[in-house]
């Protein structure tokens, strides 16, 4: 047999081999004694790691083996819609089974946390009846755990009914103190007072940025804050993620308008004139840098990933992402290509927290999940390195524990990020939740219609600007925001968006993106003129 026709063989061979050599020894879907169903934003890497480290915890303690099955449809916006629209058709029906009728008051009533119930349930209306009913109710979805994500969306599930509570507050009260697990820090909550969530890892937001893009742009000053996004030497060279996509990431946009309003106010008092000028800013620095933007990702993971690969030079992630990236594109002990960092009083330190759903078909196993996560031993997977006593088997996962014990200095050895202390870098910012938090969602529709709608046109506007240096006319009009000011955010926009329809909704975001589109083609063309 001719040798050319051997090594065509053998080549086919290995092709045919190699899905069998490459097939995991253990299917993902084996029998277990017992079951776990987990809805996730997390990444596989947090997935295999907790699932690994959880089934030989409960094996040891009980004899038994689990199975967690992860439930992944995308970021924790669409995991809140999902849980929403899930218990609307699980409520409806266990209201109709007891002879109720369904109707658009009970709907509209029974997962909405601003009804505040008579003390006796005989005075009920219809819609205190169907609120009532819900959170007396075992409505179940199929899911027994929230696991990840940013703490609003965590919030807003508790405030419905659909996040119960999972007695580990009671269970371990040590574990709920200033030396352990804070209520809250710098102004942001790290679990709630009723268990209904508790955060499970802290997490910051920041920049990443590649250093053989910097070279090659002809950046000599590494980036230091916000503002630089905003360099038109980064034009088109910013990624950044879709924060209607991803509640983390909408947070990391109001961590910069945060900070404006920080500066704005000063040592002063917060006026309604300063605030608003903090917003102005903040909104103007995310115009920029979204005209810099190559694209909104849809998952917040992909910004750090093509940053590292060069096909962007910066961009604004989740600091948990950044530093896994840097991880692993890291050759040997050279510094890593892939830089992050938070910027200094930029950003507050938030949780991503863990919760029991309503009517969870494992709770007592979904209970003992929460707590091993939270245990010192289940702490220690999130930062501490591969192979290391408690630490996880292949991944390192770079992030950063809510426990205070895991930063003691019997600890410095194991860690990933040794010289990171979060508890301390909290205090260099303080998120002010009446400012922003209310605008959370008016903010996110914001962002939507001014930079990702309009982002063509935003896009050639900011050339021409960059193109002409910046005439003031021209820069004036762009970074005009008088549509979507403080004011108009707080009396106008967000009162539309709580109260209306999806059409209702559709027609607002019509309206200010024609606006925008129409602001941005004026800049570009006073930008021309040299205006």
């Amino acid at each position: 047999m001719p040798a050319r026709l051997l090594l065509v063989l053998a080549a086919l061979a290995a092709i045919i081999a190699l899905p069998f050599a490459l097939k995991p020894k253990a299917s993902l879907l084996a029998e277990a004694d017992d079951t776990l169903v987990i809805i996730s934003p997390h990444k596989e890497v947090i997935r295999y790691e907790f699932s690994r480290a959880f089934g030989a915890y409960y094996k040891k303690k009980t004899g038994r083996t689990v199975r967690i099955d992860w439930r992944i449809i995308g970021g924790t916006t669409e995991i809140t819609r999902y849980l929403s629209g899930e218990y609307f058709n699980a409520f409806q029906r266990d209201w109709e089974s007891t002879g109720h009728k369904w109707n658009a008051e009970a709907a509209s009533a029974f997962a909405n946390g601003a009804i505040k119930l008579p003390a006796d349930p005989a005075q009920d209306t219809t819609a205190e009846a169907a609120r009532r009913a819900f959170l007396a109710s075992k409505a179940g979805i199929g899911i027994d755990l929230f696991f990840g994500g940013g703490s609003f969306d965590f919030i807003g599930q508790a405030k419905a009914g659909n996040l119960v509570d999972c007695g580990v507050i009671q269970a371990h009260p040590d574990w709920f103190t200033g030396a352990s697990i804070p209520l809250t820090v710098s102004g942001e909550p790290f679990y709630d007072t009723d268990g209904r969530w508790i955060g499970a890892v802290v997490s910051s937001f920041g920049i990443c940025y590649n250093t053989d893009s910097l070279r090659r742009l002809g950046v000599t000053e590494l980036p230091a804050s916000w503002s630089d996004l905003t360099n038109p030497k980064f034009f088109k060279q910013v990624a950044l993620a879709d924060p209607t996509k991803s509640g983390s990431i909408a947070k990391a946009f109001e961590m910069v308008i945060q900070q404006q309003m920080q500066q704005a106010v000063g040592s002063g008092e917060a006026t309604d004139a300063t605030l608003a000028e903090g917003w102005a800013r903040g909104l103007q620095l995310i115009l920029k840098a979204s005209a810099n933007s190559r694209y909104f990702a849809d998952d917040a993971s992909k910004v750090p990933v093509d940053v590292a690969l060069g096909d962007a030079a910066i961009g604004m992630c989740i600091d948990f992402y950044g530093r896994y990236q840097s991880e692993m594109i890291r050759v040997g002990d050279q510094p890593s290509r892939l830089q992050y960092f938070t910027p200094l009083g930029g950003s507050s330190v938030g949780v991503d927290p863990i919760g029991l759903l309503r009517g969870a078909a494992h709770e007592e196993l979904a209970r003992e999940f929460i707590a091993f996560v939270l245990s010192v031993d289940g702490q220690k997977l999130w930062n501490f390195k591969v192979g290391t006593p408690g630490g996880p088997a292949r991944y390192a996962l770079r992030r950063l524990p809510i426990r205070k014990e895991l930063y003691a200095p019997e600890f410095a050895p194991f860690r990933s990020d040794p010289t990171v202390f979060p508890y301390e870098e909290a205090k260099s910012f303080t998120y002010h939740d009446a400012w922003t938090g209310p605008l959370f969602s008016a903010m996110r529709f914001i962002i939507r219609v001014s930079c990702i709608d309009a982002h063509d046109e935003q896009a050639a506007a900011w050339r021409a600007l960059i193109d002409a240096k910046f005439p003031p006319r021209a820069t004036a009009a762009f970074t005009d925001i008088s549509a979507i000011d403080y004011a108009t955010a707080k009396n106008v926009i967000r009162p539309k968006l709580k109260g209306s329809t999806p059409l209702a909704e559709v027609e607002l975001a019509r309206q200010l993106g024609d606006h925008f589109r129409a602001q941005y083609r004026r800049a570009k063309k006073l930008a021309e003129e040299g205006k």
